[in-house]
């Protein structure tokens, strides 16, 4: 919404009380100039109508001045009085409808609304809308703030909102509280604007968000979109509409289930990249092999289950609506009793799931399991974020929380293009190279989750490596991680990857010379980031690590050099 429409708005809400107003000034000031008065000889006069005006002006904002030019007669002081009460009224009329126009919520809308558009045409960054800022979007939010990279937020909840701006980021979030499946809210959030790198559509609604990414792929079809989806149908009808990223959290909680069971590294190694930098990662233990049971067939539960057959387990499936979630062989039950969990066997069992939709009935399948068999390594799904303090507490081996597994994914993708390319580069290499990349990482940057970026030797950000080249220099990766400090020692940066043309290299070495159009994905710590930017950008800086010297700073050291 624009200002001509806001105007306009205000303008029609306001029209009875300045036609009320304007008409009471034109009666009194009519009056003031049809009645005579009496000038200091006795004769007859009447005001001008500037003159009327005048009085009329201090009188109806109850100033209050004096008689003027002469001292009324009795008529003129009953027309007075009546104009004082008269044009009072209107003013009165007039400002209670001005206050409650302004505590109207279609114009606050629609103020918040062209403060929003003027916020995001504002922004000079490459930015991701994020529709729904719920668990999911809030979690998601934070990362890519710690990332340094800007967000904007649909949401259609006002509390969420407040919530927002209670929040402190580093970064202003642009924010609005409306409707994210509305297409005119979309461009109102700047999907055409080209700083806009992508939206995440991440809603608890699949409608919503299947509505959204259709709206995105119609209007800007290269856009890429990450939308958020528990329902297999919603997910094929996203498919079919080109949407990028299609975000399971079951489905992918599953295949990090079954990474842990096969392969602990890369499991680690996926976690440790896509958390948010600065977090620390307790090393994961090992899940058992032997008997389990699994309480809740749902959608999570059969992802569950499926990872932990397909890595030999004996699960026993225990249901209460097994037609609904077409359960073949389950014991009914909700897991809660103490005698199911018996005749599913928990004395025997090494492991238990506790995979329902209500987070107090998960407690109490643990709770109750464990009174019988202490040992249980537990896998619990937490639903809600408020229950932190709960599961806290009660400190399970595995809690799996949907907003969790879905705003790390999405990380994988936005914060580093090539970022989610290297970690399903990573699963097709065994756990012995996923242990051993681990353990570099920590040698040369510690235990913290660490920031992953990417570059291209290319443009204005590589200025500096380009010119070099062109003097006929040659930069290597390993000269993109040295310090301009006089020692020129590593950063804690490590590139873990190199793209050039098909080519892909995992962990290349430094000595690797840098050609034009190479692309590196690079993880460290963020002020490496910053210092390893500048020296791209900057001849001399780069000149002196590649070289050892000092770049002349006239043309005539530097002819004399040559």
């Amino acid at each position: 919404m624009n200002l001509n429409q806001i105007i306009f708005l205000i303008l029609r809400r306001m029209r009875a009380p300045l036609l009320m107003v304007i008409i009471s000034y034109a009666i009194a000031l009519i009056g003031f100039v049809l009645i005579p008065g009496a000038d200091d000889h006795g004769q007859a006069y009447h005001l001008s109508f500037f003159d009327a005006f005048y009085i009329l002006s201090y009188t109806a904002t109850t100033i209050g001045f004096g008689e003027i030019p002469y001292p009324f007669t009795g008529h003129q002081r009953m027309w007075m009085t009546f104009s004082i009460y008269f044009t009072v009224i209107a003013w009165f009329y007039a400002i209670g409808a001005i206050i409650a126009l302004f505590q109207e919520a279609t114009l606050k809308q629609a103020i918040k609304t062209a403060r929003f558009q003027r916020d995001v045409c504002n922004l000079r960054e490459p930015f991701y809308l994020i529709c729904g800022y719920g668990e999911t979007g809030s979690e998601l939010v934070r990362a890519l703030d710690r990332n340094e990279l800007r967000v904007v937020v649909l949401e259609i909840a006002p509390e969420r909102i407040n919530d927002l701006e209670m929040t402190d980021y580093q970064f202003y979030v642009p924010h609005l509280c409306a409707d994210a499946k509305l297409s005119e809210v979309l461009l109102y959030a700047g999907i055409k604007n080209p700083m806009c790198r992508g939206v995440a559509a991440l809603t608890d609604d699949d409608h919503a968000n299947l509505a959204i990414s259709v709206a995105i792929k119609l209007i800007k079809p290269e856009l890429p979109v990450l939308a958020r989806v528990e329902n297999d149908v919603v997910a094929a009808n996203m498919a079919s509409f080109g949407t990028d990223h299609i975000i399971n959290p079951y489905k992918i909680f599953g295949e990090h289930l079954a990474m842990r069971l096969n392969s602990l590294g890369t499991y680690l190694l996926h976690e440790w990249l896509t958390r948010a930098p600065g977090d620390a990662i307790a090393p994961p233990a090992a899940i058992p092999k032997g008997k389990w049971i699994a309480c809740g067939f749902g959608r999570f539960g059969k992802s569950v289950v499926n990872s932990l057959q397909n890595g030999a387990m004996d699960v026993t499936i225990i249901e209460a609506d097994p037609q609904g979630t077409q359960c073949e062989n389950c014991i009914v039950g909700s897991g809660v009793e103490s005698h199911i969990l018996q005749e599913a066997g928990i004395e025997h069992a090494i492991g238990i799931v506790a995979g329902t939709d209500n987070d107090i009935n998960n407690l109490a399948i643990v709770m109750t399991a464990q009174e019988v068999n202490p040992k249980l390594f537990v896998i619990i799904r937490k639903n809600k974020r408020h229950n932190d303090p709960l599961f806290d507490h009660f400190n399970a081996d595995i809690t799996m929380q949907p907003s969790d597994v879905i705003a790390h994914t999405c990380l994988s993708y936005m914060v580093s293009p090539m970022l989610a390319e290297f970690l399903a580069n990573a699963r097709h290499q065994t756990n012995a190279w996923a242990n051993a990349v681990i353990a570099q990482l920590v040698s040369k940057l510690g235990e913290q989750v660490p920031d992953t970026w990417d570059i291209t030797i290319e443009g204005e950000m590589a200025f500096a490596v380009c010119s070099l080249m062109q003097q006929g220099l040659q930069p290597t990766l390993r000269h993109l991680v040295m310090s301009p400090s006089g020692k020129r020692h590593e950063m804690p940066v490590v590139p873990l990857m190199l793209v050039r043309g098909d080519q892909k290299s995992m962990l290349p070495e430094l000595s690797t010379p840098l050609q034009m159009g190479d692309k590196i994905l690079c993880c460290g710590m963020d002020q490496a980031k910053s210092i390893q930017r500048y020296v791209m950008h900057d001849i001399k800086t780069l000149h002196y690590i590649v070289t050892g010297t000092e770049m002349p700073e006239t043309w005539i050291g530097r002819w004399l050099k040559s």
